[in-house]
């Protein structure tokens, strides 16, 4: 991963707001470190909190790329990140594509989540306005290797780390439209107790896009389907509400640890 620029006090940096906390939490942080924070927000999945927490803020429907453009331009910015999702069901109920979103989407072979937004953020960039990895600045936030509660995996849990590493990104619990605690309850539902959940970032995946993202949330969707261990990836994954998270995994008694690569037969 390419090292980021020094910070420049003052620097205005652009933040694209999907849904879900993690653009607060950016925010949050970014004008710690100094940055003027202008945030273009998709109206029905930013938090209308993320206004008190950014310096300026432009409200846009889903599709509403040349309002954001000149939103980026009008503030001074160049260099953003694209923080939160969008629904996918929100995609075909909400979305209001103008011309240049239009002219965009014919440009697209494939409709995959990562193909389009690859192509926005081309055509962003075109503009002048650089899309940096959505690491960007989250030193603290970033899951970190090893275990992060004080129970740790058996040895049959490991073996099930160790195959779900393997295949998740194919075919264990794939993400569909109800996301990742949809997938988790779907996959906890049918392991009946015990399950194993494992959440890690595609092969070759664009760290621009949508990190993988776990929370307090995520452990109560595990404790209700009675899953034992979270394992995820470590340097890739943002860990949202930490202390509230691991209280509840402590309660629960779900060990979690963070996997940066495993050997093939050991942890």
């Amino acid at each position: 991963m390419a090292s980021q620029p020094h910070v420049i006090d003052g620097e205005r940096i652009g933040l694209i707001a999907g849904n879900g906390r993690f653009p607060i939490i950016f925010a949050d942080n970014a004008r710690k470190l100094g940055y003027y924070v202008s945030a273009v927000a998709h109206i029905g999945e930013a938090e209308p909190e993320l206004e008190q927490h950014v310096d300026r803020i432009h409200w846009i429907k889903i599709g509403q790329l040349n309002k954001l453009i000149n939103a980026f331009k009008a503030d001074g910015v160049e260099r953003a990140v694209m923080l939160g999702g969008v629904k996918k069901t929100h995609v075909f109920t909400t979305v209001r594509p103008d011309l240049r979103a239009l002219a965009l989407f014919a440009r697209v072979a494939l409709w995959r989540d990562d193909d389009i937004l690859r192509e926005i953020a081309a055509e962003i960039e075109r503009e002048g306005i650089v899309i940096c990895d959505a690491t960007f600045g989250l030193e603290g936030i970033l899951v970190e290797e090893g275990a992060l509660t004080a129970r740790t995996p058996s040895e049959k849990e490991w073996e099930d780390i160790r195959y779900g590493w393997e295949v998740a990104h194919e075919i264990v619990a794939v993400e569909a439209v109800e996301g990742t605690d949809g997938a988790i309850k779907r996959g906890g539902d049918l392991a009946k107790e015990g399950a194993v959940v494992v959440k890690r970032s595609k092969p070759q995946q664009d760290l621009r896009f949508d990190l993988p993202t776990v929370g307090p949330r995520t452990i109560e969707v595990m404790a209700s389907v009675k899953a034992s261990v979270l394992a995820i990836e470590a340097g890739r994954t943002i860990l949202l509400d930490r202390e509230i998270m691991l209280d509840k995994a402590r309660s629960a008694r779900i060990a979690i640890v963070g996997i940066s690569k495993l050997e093939p037969s050991g942890k």
